[in-house]
């Protein structure tokens, strides 16, 4: 699901910062003297400031690629990649891990016919931001942290052969080309995580063939594809102490030049894994009144949602098609550092026969990062039970 929603702030103030923290001279970057919260200003300028007719465009019936597809998509403006992981330690405790990079652009690829600046000719000038959020959750505490870079070899990027997203010292390494078998490394000074990730299902294209429309209207898409059924083995560290974990993973790629419309003020996504073998993906992007501030006042919703199986076969979900299917009812409203959000749900799809109750393994799940959102680990009970991950948004 589509991971940031980024403020319309943009200000002349905007290019200084961008040159300075961004574009770089001939030597390596130091640490920002802004915070977190006016870098993510400055990407949330940038993409606005930038003309969305000027980046690649998201079209139906795009061929997928693999495993090109797997890299950086530089001409499009956003981009993720994005493992959430649901795991038991050898005592039986159950945790939830995850892990994004995020890829913004701001500014599309110069063309062939331009000249390059003498700016643009430094080893250290990038066009190419990245981000990157982990976070570890237990019933009792939840972890998180953030990491910011340009894009550089030697700092945050993606490479093809071996394939490996990384930014600092956490990294995503396959031993190949292809997304697995792979090793994601996330180091921290209160928890860190090494994960053994494996898969031999087919990848799971949501939408259209991976054309996943956010809008009613269907002028907002992205191209979107996942792995629902990865078994992970690994270790985790929490404040020293070393456990072994078992579990399984879930992972998201997502690329686009579109944020959400103007009325859209943010959605609740799910990943859940049902214990008849299947997954559901799930989400719904909510419209909001202009002049109405409530939290808890939508007034309507795009709905979407895809039932997945490990031989790669699956069903859409689509409200557009029938309105009634999908129904999400919020039950319970948690307080957090970041505000109020609703984490626990009743979900019903009768075209599917399926009717769950899904609540938070810590309902104290907010990231306290430079975007707001809340994010972990969810049980499911009903028709089917299971585990999952939820993330929400614009609360």
């Amino acid at each position: 699901m589509m991971k940031i929603r980024i403020s319309s702030r943009a200000t002349l103030h905007l290019l200084a910062i961008l040159l300075v923290s961004v574009m770089g001279c001939d030597h390596p970057p130091k640490a920002p003297d802004t915070d977190p919260k006016s870098m993510a200003d400055v990407l949330g300028q940038a993409a606005n400031d930038a003309n969305d007719s000027t980046f690649a465009p998201v079209v139906l019936g795009y061929q997928f690629d693999f495993p090109r597809d797997h890299l950086a998509h530089k001409g499009f403006r956003q981009e993720w990649w994005y493992l959430t992981a649901n795991l038991t330690t050898e005592n039986g405790e159950q945790l939830g891990a995850q892990w994004t990079q995020f890829r913004v652009a701001l500014k599309p690829p110069r063309s062939s016919l331009q000249k390059p600046s003498l700016q643009s000719q430094s080893t250290w000038a990038s066009e190419q931001l990245y981000f990157a959020h982990s976070a570890l959750t237990s019933s009792r505490d939840h972890l998180a942290h953030e990491k910011w870079s340009r894009g550089h070899t030697e700092l945050a990027g993606i490479t093809a052969s071996p394939y490996r997203i990384h930014l600092d010292n956490w990294q995503w390494l396959s031993e190949s080309e292809e997304l697995f078998p792979a090793t994601l490394t996330v180091e921290n000074l209160d928890f860190s995580y090494r994960l053994k990730l494996n898969s031999q299902a087919p990848l799971q294209y949501q939408g259209k063939q991976g054309y996943s429309i956010k809008s009613r209207d269907s002028q907002v898409a992205s191209y979107y594809y996942s792995q629902p059924f990865i078994e992970i083995s690994g270790e985790i560290n929490r404040n020293g102490k070393i456990e072994r974990v078992t579990g399984q993973g879930w992972l998201d790629r997502e690329w686009s030049s579109q944020f959400l419309t103007k009325t859209q003020q943010g959605w609740d996504w799910f990943a859940l894994r049902l214990n008849d073998g299947s997954a559901l993906m799930l989400f719904q992007l909510r419209d909001q009144s202009p002049a109405e501030n409530s939290k808890k006042a939508p007034i309507s919703a795009f709905y979407s949602a895809r039932r997945m199986f490990a031989d790669g076969t699956g069903r859409n979900i689509n409200s557009t098609d029938n309105p009634n299917d999908i129904q999400m009812t919020p039950l319970k409203w948690q307080h957090t550092v970041n505000g109020d959000y609703p984490v626990s749900w009743q979900v019903n799809i009768p075209s599917e026969n399926i009717s769950l109750t899904i609540t938070p393994l810590n309902p104290n799940s907010a990231m306290p990062l430079s975007t707001f959102y809340w994010e972990g680990p969810v049980e499911i009970l009903g028709s089917h039970t299971g585990t999952g991950y939820m993330e929400l948004t614009g609360y």
